[in-house]
């Protein structure tokens, strides 16, 4: 019956997306793609509008409506809306327009340049967020452009403020919410891995970890360095992060990341394979998990609630001894994790009164259950994807980082992470907040695609 399903969804993929020349899409794709990149959106201080006055004039200039919401007047947040026949629930597209800062000395092009080298157009978001804000673009344009009759509304949403405390969906969620709730929501956050040239896995986030960020701090009497003290802050605060350090916090599977290992184990090699699927016996887990801490860090994060120290701050010459000395560390629990109790074993860990834990204030992201993988959305990812990236293999994934889906789905909104077909170099070295970030021209034009296919799934009269 699923099988009988799945044929169904791709049949009526192939039957929407015919009227699409894909071909024909790219120059315009391309226009959009680069006109976002070159607005500096940098968040401090953000100033998203000025993408949104783009987005604004092109939506409307194809006649669909808008509408803009701003807690601040340089940081307004867009929606728009086809309407469908109500029969069923809206879908979101959602994409935030502010990026993270740059160094400019480290990039080689003009990083709000949407320079176009070697295949890639480089820039500041152009992994994170514009190439899904400008799929999301495209999608609204040609489904008005191509008259799909809509079962549900699809809502674009563009955002502000998601790469510091989630200005924007905070206060859509808080005082809009009518305007973008929804059954389903398609955000960032997946992966699509492109080895040689053929995408080998498409990673859907169905769950993410979220992040409760700590500050340690720890107070002594100042003096000259030639004088050692019982009570040097640097001291306490270097032995306190060593324990968080080497804490290796308890493993816990939930059903995303137990799905994803059990399907990753089936297109591994034997080695690996063993692995994944020994992760939960008794007698080997404990020397894969120092393995995959070791060589796979990434999946030995998703395993557990990471404690990652990131910041010192102690002192200001050799021979004084500072009064004061701080860290913060970078903690991201699991869905389910029981926060209060977590500190409790923290505060266990490093053993040390006189460190007073303070909590580093990360927006309203809270621990919600995974979205679901027996739903039309995840069933209509697995058919494009196999139908667009044949041989492919469809793996939910819970995400070691945040987005902005944590609040929609602490609303009841089943949302799910995707992204453009990348490399593992540009996902390590090029891709969301590295010194320099690119995107393969290619990949963002069948990322359009991908994404209008599993819209028209979902969204389409049948």
């Amino acid at each position: 019956m699923k099988r009988l399903v799945l044929i169904a969804l791709a049949v009526s993929a192939v039957a929407q997306t015919k009227a699409i020349q894909w071909d024909q899409q790219k120059a315009e794709t391309l226009r959009h793609y680069r006109a976002l990149v070159q607005i500096d959106t940098s968040n401090p201080p953000g100033n998203e509008t000025k993408a949104v006055d783009y987005l604004k004039q092109v939506l409307e200039a194809e006649g669909i409506a808008t509408k803009t919401f701003a807690s601040e007047p340089a940081r307004a947040n867009l929606v728009a809306r086809l309407k469908g026949n109500g029969t069923k629930r809206p879908i979101l597209l959602m994409a935030h327009t502010d990026v993270v800062g740059v160094q400019r000395p480290k990039w080689p092009v003009d990083p709000f340049g949407a320079v176009l080298k070697d295949g890639y157009v480089w820039g500041r978001g152009t992994s994170d967020d514009k190439d899904k804000l400008t799929a999301d673009l495209m999608v609204m344009l040609l489904l008005k452009r191509s008259g799909v009759v809509l079962d549900r509304d699809v809502i674009f949403l563009a955002e502000s403020g998601e790469e510091t405390t989630s200005l924007g969906i905070d206060f859509m969620v808080n005082q809009h919410f009518s305007e973008i709730d929804a059954e389903f929501a398609l955000n960032e956050g997946g992966r699509t891995r492109l080895e040689n040239g053929r995408v080998t896995e498409v990673r859907v986030a169905t769950a993410e970890k979220v992040p409760r960020w700590v500050r340690l701090v720890i107070q002594g009497t100042s003096g000259h360095g030639s004088i050692p003290r019982v009570d040097n802050p640097v001291v306490h605060l270097s032995t306190a992060v060593a324990k968080l350090g080497a804490w290796e916090t308890p493993m816990r599977l939930n059903d995303t990341t137990r799905t994803y290992f059990e399907r990753l184990a089936t297109i591994s090699p034997p080695e690996q394979a063993a692995r994944y699927n020994g992760l939960t016996d008794p007698q080997k887990s404990a020397a894969i998990q120092r393995y995959l801490a070791e060589n796979e860090p990434e999946h030995y994060s998703m395993l557990r609630t990471s404690v990652t120290p990131t910041v010192l701050k102690a002192g200001f010459q050799t021979n004084v001894i500072p009064s004061e000395a701080e860290a913060n560390i970078d903690v991201r629990v699991l869905p389910d994790e029981d926060v209060d109790r977590f500190a409790q074993e923290m505060t266990r860990i490093i053993g040390d009164p006189a460190i007073r834990i303070e909590r580093i204030p990360t927006g309203n992201r809270v621990p919600t259950p995974p979205s679901r993988i027996d739903n039309d959305m995840f069933h209509a990812l697995e058919a494009v994807s196999k139908r667009l990236y044949p041989g492919s293999t469809t793996l939910p994934v819970m995400l070691t980082a945040a987005t902005d889906c944590a609040q929609l789905r602490a609303k009841g909104v089943q949302c799910y992470g995707i992204d453009p077909p990348v490399s593992d170099l540009d996902r390590t070295s090029y891709s969301w907040h590295s010194d320099v970030e690119r995107l393969e021209e290619s990949s963002l034009y069948k990322f359009v695609e991908f994404t209008f296919a599993t819209v028209t799934e979902v969204a389409a009269k049948k």
